[in-house]
């Protein structure tokens, strides 16, 4: 192991971020845990609980398609939004946003949910996602915190408090195994013995890192009481885990699905993760679910598609390539609309599902033929916001998205009033 990056206890060296804690047989990373004071106050757990999905785009959506051509209540659907326009009380259109600073074109889907330009403007470090954010403060009322899931591919936008990239599940199959399938009473043991072997090695890093408290100034010492706060905050962790593992899961009147093999097939794809993600949210799984729909490169079998999809998305104006694309687009929009159709049909303690669960539909790119980040595609369906309207900011001078992060964790119960690079909650959202 690196000396460099150790406390060997000679006290000469300071405490940095990537400082190993070692105790007996075993070491710890600080990255691995962070500082973990609370940045936001909690509410207790409500009767109905408020829910997120973020649902991410990495080819983006015309936005000539997509966006009315007025603002306000009384707009008329445009060609995405016309086979949703029955359910448009129960979603808005936002134009002219973006996150400020961030460039970089396919790369900015590293900072489609946290607003931090990493790797665009020369910082290659990323910070954490909304809907860690979400999980940290909330996650720990389910079995599951957070779920990341993709369409094709490990990658997705979702990212931890030290800024690495969470690895999607892509396959419907393996998730519904982890919601639902029990595993045997002796593997539910053997899980939680992991577990309790995990928080053996918590304490040897704590009692070892206390030694430290002696010998360090009152500014280091502030940070080893943070440290240790995080140490607590894992153990408590650690132990929900221990009796999620031997808690049964629940039961649902659903068969195992079958992936679609056609990696091509990019709507069946998302019609079956869909339908996975409704069956988390219906059983209280998870309440905190990023999918990630990355582009194929395949031909999307559609009817009167022929060229692939990540081709047409790079269209230069050709009116053949933007006629293909608005088919696959359009399938899109109309398939997210039945997933948000299927959450209004599932009664919540007294209150539609997706009255309780704020479903968001956005990608990093806003025009992908020139790989430009502005004017973002943003529509946001549910969780008691006012809707059935057209929120057009200025196309030039874009609006912050990350306003509209904001606004939403203030609506799961969150005292925040910022995040990354937001001036407060979002104009006319509420």
């Amino acid at each position: 192991m690196d000396n460099k990056n150790s406390v060997n206890f000679s006290f000469r060296q300071s405490v940095s971020r990537r400082t190993i804690l070692r105790g007996t047989g075993v070491s710890l990373a600080l990255p691995w845990l962070g500082a973990m004071q609370p940045a936001f106050a909690t509410q207790q757990e409500q009767t109905r609980p408020k829910r997120f999905v973020a649902m991410t785009l990495g080819l983006g959506l015309h936005g000539p398609n997509l966006n009315p051509k007025d603002a306000g209540r009384n707009y008329t659907a445009s060609r995405y939004l016309k086979s949703i326009d029955d359910i448009r009380d129960k979603f808005t259109v936002i134009s002219g946003v973006s996150h400020p600073g961030v460039s970089g074109g396919h790369r900015a889907e590293a900072s489609i949910l946290t607003a931090n330009p990493a790797g665009s403007s020369g910082r290659a470090k990323n910070t954490i996602s909304i809907d860690q954010l979400m999980a940290k403060h909330l996650g720990g009322h389910t079995r599951f915190p957070s779920l990341v899931l993709s369409s094709n591919g490990s990658s997705s936008p979702s990212y931890t408090e030290n800024g690495s990239m969470i690895p999607a599940e892509k396959s419907p199959s393996k998730l519904f195994k982890m919601l639902f399938v029990n595993n045997s009473p002796k593997e539910r043991e053997q899980h939680a013995q992991r577990v309790r072997e995990g928080r053996s090695i918590m304490d040897l890093v704590n009692a070892d890192a206390k030694r430290l408290q002696n010998e360090l100034g009152t500014g280091d010492q502030q940070r080893l009481d943070a440290y240790f706060t995080s140490v607590r905050d894992l153990e408590k962790r650690m132990a929900a885990s221990e009796a999620w593992a031997k808690r049964t899961k629940p039961k649902v009147d659903a068969n195992k699905p079958i992936d679609v093999s056609d990696s091509r097939d990019f709507i069946g794809r998302q019609k079956l993760m869909s339908d996975m993600i409704r069956l988390a949210l219906q059983t209280d799984s998870s309440r905190f679910i990023v999918y990630h729909l990355g582009g194929s490169g395949g031909v999307v079998p559609l009817p009167g598609v022929e060229q692939g999809y990540h081709g047409l998305s790079h269209h230069g104006k050709d009116e053949e390539k933007l006629e293909q694309l608005a088919l696959v687009e359009a399938a899109i929009i109309s398939q997210w609309g039945q997933f948000l159709r299927g959450l209004d049909s599932i009664d919540d303690q007294g209150a539609s599902l997706l009255d309780q669960t704020s479903v968001l539909l956005t990608s990093n790119l806003g025009n992908a033929s020139n790989h430009s980040n502005k004017n973002m595609p943003v529509l946001l369906a549910g969780g008691g916001f006012r809707h059935g309207q057209h929120l057009a900011f200025d196309q030039k001078r874009n609006y912050p998205l990350p306003n509209l992060f904001v606004s939403v964790l203030q609506n799961l119960g969150l005292e925040s009033d910022q995040f990354m690079s937001s001036t407060g909650t979002m104009t006319g959202l509420s």
